[in-house]
């Protein structure tokens, strides 16, 4: 039996949509029919790899999504009830017709005799490798609602760091912006209608004066064709980063500035950190989990770096004299990783070491915007007051002529 969703017409003309399982098409427009419902359109639950042909109509569910159905299957299965079932009760208990139509599709592929996690192959999507490898595990060692919970976990700590990155970055960025069309509105308007008094006095301009007028006619003449510039530069460069090769490179400049590289370098060793440490205590083996890992890390040196570690792993060296030759992870990290590997506690310095780097990364960050916001404001009481003096010296002069 499959999942199918559905647009329909009710008794009153309003359309419908929603998810019923069949064991064909016109088997579910038959059960719409008898509800008096009138079917408009009924296609086949699909993954985003099954349309690919005709491309992907619909989004990912979002990680907030995710963390609860995940939570809902784990409580339901520690209360006893079949996966199958518990999985009927996600669909009809969640409003959204994405999560609706993800759970149903998981569901019929369970129905048909798959496993779990063969399932969850369907909607890549959705469900991250790191996901789906530790579904299968759990599956494998017969305690999948403890290896759910964990999943809710983590993904509920990823989502709670990506939105504390987006606050703090969101009001220095509304200030940032604020700024330059401030100082775009000044040089642009203001400063061209108040020195037009000057035009007709016959007498030298200062020389602050004679700037700020040829910096304020280079933003009227040329300010529309910079910003045209900078959208194409912007654009290029964006496309050009989608390679491999200039991405690889920016990423190795990236962690090579300072202040950046450190922040850049913490935030992906978390991430590192945490995603191997979930596999590893779900019973996934080190060198799946080692590749797996790599996957979440943004960087692409740092990636690099994890699977030299795995190839060094497979060899027979320890993790972390593997991670610490490639000189791309924290000391502190390795250190925590060592401890682990010496002591047969992996998977708890790992969730240490992945929260030393989180704490280290918050910290950075906010000293950062701590010192940014003052100094913007600063810098642009500066530019203001450059303006402001550039007015008035000439009025000054003139008064004194006058005197």
């Amino acid at each position: 039996m499959a999942a199918f969703e559905f647009v329909a017409l009710d008794t009153r003309g309003r359309r419908s949509k929603g998810v019923l399982e069949g064991d064909s098409p016109r088997q579910v427009r038959q059960s719409l029919r008898q509800q008096g419902m009138t079917p408009l359109r009924v296609d086949a639950v699909e993954g985003p790899q099954e349309r690919s042909g005709r491309g992907s109509r619909r989004a990912a569910l979002k990680g907030a999504d995710v963390a609860l159905l995940t939570r809902q299957l784990a409580v339901l299965l520690r209360s006893g009830a079949p996966i199958e079932e518990a999985l009927a009760s996600i669909a009809r208990q969640s409003r959204k017709g994405a999560v609706q139509r993800v759970v149903m599709g998981v569901r019929s592929r369970v129905m048909e005799g798959y496993p779990l996690a063969a399932g969850l192959e369907a909607f890549p999507g959705t469900f991250s490798d790191l996901y789906r490898a530790t579904v299968e595990a759990g599956e494998e060692a017969g305690h999948l609602e403890d290896v759910l919970d964990r999943l809710a976990d983590y993904t509920e700590s990823r989502m709670k760091l990506r939105q504390r990155l987006t606050a703090a970055m969101l009001y220095p960025a509304i200030l940032t912006v604020v700024a330059l069309l401030v100082l775009v509105g000044l040089l642009g308007y203001v400063v061209p209608q108040v020195v037009t008094v000057f035009e007709n006095i016959d007498q030298d301009l200062p020389l602050l004066t004679r700037l700020l007028l040829d910096v304020s006619d280079a933003v009227q003449r040329y300010g529309l064709v910079a910003v045209l510039a900078a959208g194409v530069v912007i654009l290029a460069l964006r496309r050009l980063l989608r390679r491999d090769a200039p991405r690889f490179r920016y990423h190795r400049m990236v962690l090579g500035t300072p202040g950046i590289g450190n922040l850049v370098r913490s935030i992906n060793s978390a991430r590192f950190a945490r995603t191997l440490a979930i596999l590893n205590g779900s019973g996934v083996a080190i060198l799946q989990a080692l590749q797996i890992a790599a996957r979440v890390v943004a960087n692409l040196p740092m990636r690099r770096a994890i699977a030299d570690t795995a190839d060094r792993v497979r060899e027979g060296e320890l993790i972390h004299k593997a991670l610490e030759a490639t000189g791309q992870f924290p000391p502190i990290t390795v250190y925590l990783i060592a401890n682990g590997e010496v002591s047969g506690r992996l998977e708890e310095m790992l969730e240490r070491a992945a929260q030393q780097q989180e704490d280290e990364a918050d910290n950075a960050i906010s000293t950062a915007l701590a010192l940014f916001e003052p100094l913007l404001i600063l810098g642009m009481g500066a530019v203001v007051l450059v303006i402001v003096l550039a007015i008035l010296l000439p009025i000054f002069e003139l008064n004194q002529m006058v005197g």
